[in-house]
């Protein structure tokens, strides 16, 4: 099966240095505005489950509230523990002010 893009935000709904929850079909999502570029990783810490939306995101890291870990938001890579799974990561394309996902 073709991966297929989705529209789930409007840039306008997401300033520099924050972050928007949407959900894709099944996927929970996490857009992260770094700096202007957005980019898109599960909404699900890999060490416990926690909603990465309530973290803070500090430059181009989020930081899960449940325990601390910290991932980078541009790979999804796992940076401190407890987490040392990486997240899953989506490709982000903006077009016409709508931030499309594919999955």
């Amino acid at each position: 099966m073709a991966n297929s893009a989705t529209a789930v935000a409007r840039l306008h709904e997401i300033a520099p240095g924050t972050t928007l929850r949407v959900v894709a079909g099944e996927d929970e999502i996490l857009l992260c505005n770094v700096d202007g570029t957005i980019y898109a990783i599960e909404d699900i810490c890999t060490h416990d489950g926690a909603p990465l939306d309530q973290g803070e995101l500090e430059g181009c890291r989020i930081v899960c509230p449940r325990h601390g870990a910290n991932f980078d938001v541009r790979t999804g890579e796992a940076l401190t523990l407890p987490a040392i799974l990486p997240l899953p990561t989506f490709a982000v394309r903006v077009e016409d002010e709508a931030i499309y996902i594919d999955r």
